[in-house]
C-alpha cells in the first residue's frame, strides 16, 4: 500500500492568493470612501450640535461684543463651549459693530484637518438674514452628506 501525503498544490495556493488580491483591490478603496463619507457626516453633525445655540443667541440678541471688523466669532465660540483647537469656526455679521443689531447672517464652518482624504476641505452651515439655514461644502458630491 502506498500512502499519499495530503495538502494543497502550488497552483491551488496561487489561485487562493490571486482571489484574495482581487478582493483586497476592491475592498480597500471602498473602505477608504466609507471612512471619508463618515468623517464628512461627523463634521456636519458637529456643526448641527452648535446650530441651536447660535440661532438662540441671534434671535435673542444675546451676543458677545463684536470684533473691530464688526463680526462675532471667537467670544461666541467660547460661550458655546467650542475648544480653541476645534476645526469649527463661527462668524456672525453685525450692523455697525453693535451686537444688539445683529443682521442675523451667520456662517459656521468645519475645516477638515489631519491626514485623511478630506484634509484642507470644508463644510459650512450658512444662515441668511431671514433665518434660513443652508449647507455648502467643498467636498466631492459622492462624499458630501445628504443634507448638503
Amino acid at each position: 500500500m502506498s500512502s499519499r501525503q495530503g495538502g494543497f498544490t502550488l497552483i491551488e495556493l496561487m489561485i487562493v492568493v490571486a482571489i484574495i488580491g482581487v478582493l483586497a483591490a476592491i475592498a480597500v478603496p471602498q473602505y477608504q470612501s466609507y471612512v471619508a463619507r463618515s468623517e464628512a457626516a461627523s463634521g456636519l453633525a458637529s456643526l448641527r450640535a452648535y446650530q441651536t445655540g447660535v440661532e438662540e443667541r441671534i434671535v435673542s440678541a444675546n451676543l458677545p461684543s463684536p470684533a473691530t471688523d464688526g463680526t462675532i466669532g471667537d467670544a461666541l465660540e467660547g460661550q458655546l463651549g467650542i475648544p480653541g483647537d476645534s476645526p469649527i469656526s463661527i462668524t456672525i455679521t453685525t450692523q455697525d459693530g453693535n451686537n444688539s443689531a445683529a443682521t442675523g447672517a451667520a456662517t459656521m464652518t468645519y475645516s477638515f484637518q489631519g491626514g485623511g482624504g478630506l484634509s484642507g476641505q470644508s463644510l459650512s452651515l450658512n444662515r441668511t438674514e431671514d433665518g434660513v439655514w443652508s449647507c455648502t461644502t467643498t467636498l466631492d458630491d459622492d462624499l458630501s452628506p445628504g443634507d448638503c
